[in-house]
């Protein structure tokens, strides 16, 4: 009787191993990819992908706030420039743009709208996670008219309130007249504006909690000892913001942000 010839032998895996052929010697069989191959090549597949994603999520956020970037844009450029200035110049050339209570009455107009172009300080990066956080919000919630609205209409109110305290102050000499002529320009005011308006994104109860945390960070300067016009102005930025609930109303967006899902 032929003897019978032994079954293939399985690995680990479950895989045949050797395969006995016709003429009494064995051949391995090549061993499956196991999970682990597989993943090794899959891995970089998926990074890339989510990488993908990323990158169509971040232009999409960017496109459809085109207000905020193009402003964010066009401080860039004069920061830029700011930093070719020497330090002399650059004092001379942002009190000429400066909402100051002299360049008030000389140009108004074209002060209120110059001063929002220019940083005082230099630092560009704190203002671009800044306009990325809140003005940004706001535009995708309200649309870039309504948004722009609310920073407008809160950079010249606080600016007239402030200045206008300080002429006060001048007159009676609280203040001296060489405060008429300070540096005066940046984005605080409408930024403080925007932050306020987005009280009323938040949804209960957390937007109680939101807006008191506001009136604290923009108020606790304003009742220090060491409180300025611009603190004022901060303050009164908040409340004009708080004012504009009106251009809130049937925002485009009431239960959040959305956009197309990345593909």
């Amino acid at each position: 009787m032929p003897r019978e010839q032994p079954g293939p032998t399985a690995d680990g895996n479950g895989n045949s191993a050797d395969r006995p052929t016709t003429d009494g010697h064995r051949h391995r069989e090549p061993a499956r990819p196991t999970d682990d191959h597989r993943n090794e090549h899959r891995d970089p597949e998926h990074a890339r992908a989510t990488a993908r994603r990323w990158a169509t999520a971040v232009r999409r956020w960017i496109a459809t706030a085109p207000g905020t970037y193009s402003w964010l844009a066009i401080l860039l450029v004069t920061t830029v420039v700011l930093h070719r200035m020497s330090p002399a110049f650059e004092e001379e050339f942002l009190r000429d743009r400066s909402t100051n209570l002299h360049e008030l009455s000389q140009n108004p107009l074209r002060v209120l709208v110059a001063s929002a172009l220019w940083i005082d300080g230099g630092r560009w990066l704190p203002y671009a996670v800044l306009f990325t956080v809140f003005h940004a919000t706001a535009e995708h919630w309200l649309g870039t008219l309504r948004w722009l609205a609310v920073a407008v209409t809160a950079h010249v109110v606080a600016t007239l309130v402030s200045e206008g305290v300080l002429a006060w102050a001048i007159r009676h000499d609280h203040a001296p007249q060489s405060a008429a002529t300070t540096l005066d320009v940046g984005v605080s005011y409408a930024l403080a504006g925007v932050v306020a308006v987005l009280t009323y994104r938040v949804p209960h109860p957390w937007r109680y909690v939101y807006v008191f945390a506001v009136l604290v960070v923009y108020g606790i300067p304003l009742a220090a000892d060491g409180r300025t016009v611009t603190d004022l102005g901060h303050f009164t930025a908040v409340l004009t913001g708080l004012a504009c609930y009106p251009l809130t109303r049937n925002a485009r967006e009431r239960g959040g942000t959305k956009h197309p899902a990345a593909q």
